[in-house]
């Protein structure tokens, strides 16, 4: 982990998400303690917790701030924050994921930040692949990758999320049959998983449906207060990979369904992939 002393120059959307970070684990905490955290000024701080506030993750006190608890149903994490949330759990699950590829597999990956770390570690691997996918930062992200082919499968640009949802999408995923999916949640609740979106859940389902095997990848923070509306049940999955920070009550209950649960620790992985905060 970094010094704070060489985090000042870090851009805006990992500063919050180590401010998020922190409050996540703290609670609550005051600017001079969140500005010794990411190396800044209070004028710094305060900025980012304007924002913070604005979005709905937090809500201020005298002198600092702490999270919102639960959040509300339908709040969506903005793309480049959640991307850094939980960065280096997100790392170590894709890498666990991408050891379930096959050469010639066809794989439906959704447009979690988390499966985006999969299509990294599949990359490494460099194994032939059909990839469809709804996210257009995979479809960018592989373009280059001369052993894929890239489905993308039509829909609308949800405004502020680089995927597409929607129609001729939904209807498209439905006459395919992958050999596997990959996807997140935005929350898991006991054995049910729900997202934030309707629009995202109804894709989603399609992307389960269409495969004959699902791995779901959710990082610890996930298994939280459920979303505004209902993606599966954790049945309708086959593989659950979580890293070791999650409760042993979730653990439970997952373990509960009989489904295979994975837990990948974030501990050993490289400096520089444990935190680029």
């Amino acid at each position: 982990m970094e010094s704070p002393s060489k985090r000042v120059d870090i851009v805006p959307a990992k500063r919050q998400a180590l401010i998020l970070e922190h409050l996540r684990v703290s609670g609550a905490a005051s600017i001079q303690e969140l500005a010794d955290t990411i190396g800044g000024s209070q004028s710094t701080v305060r900025r980012d917790l304007e924002h913070l506030v604005e979005k709905g993750y937090l809500e201020r006190t005298h002198g600092g701030a702490h999270l919102l608890q639960p959040m509300r149903a339908t709040f969506e994490r903005e793309m480049t924050v959640n991307a850094e949330l939980q960065h280096a759990e997100k790392v170590a699950i894709g890498r666990e994921a991408a050891q379930r590829l096959s050469a010639r597999d066809s794989v439906i990956f959704d447009s979690s930040s988390t499966v985006m770390e999969v299509v990294r570690a599949a990359a490494e691997r460099d194994l032939p692949l059909t990839v469809v996918t709804n996210s257009l930062e995979i479809a960018d992200f592989a373009a280059d990758i001369k052993s894929w082919r890239i489905i993308l499968p039509g829909g609308t640009v949800r405004p502020g999320y680089r995927h597409l949802a929607g129609e001729p999408g939904e209807s498209f995923i439905k006459t395919l049959h992958a050999d596997l999916c990959m996807t997140g949640a935005s929350a898991v609740t006991g054995t049910l998983l729900t997202e934030t979106s309707l629009e995202v859940a109804s894709l989603k389902r399609a992307m389960i449906s269409s495969a004959r095997k699902t791995i779901l990848l959710v990082d610890s923070s996930k298994f939280t207060a459920p979303g505004f509306c209902t993606l599966s049940d954790i049945s309708e999955i086959d593989e659950v990979i979580t890293d070791e920070g999650i409760s042993q009550d979730a653990l439970s209950s997952l373990r509960s369904a009989e489904r295979k649960v994975t837990v990948v620790s974030a501990s050993g992985l490289p400096a520089s992939n444990r935190s680029r905060l």
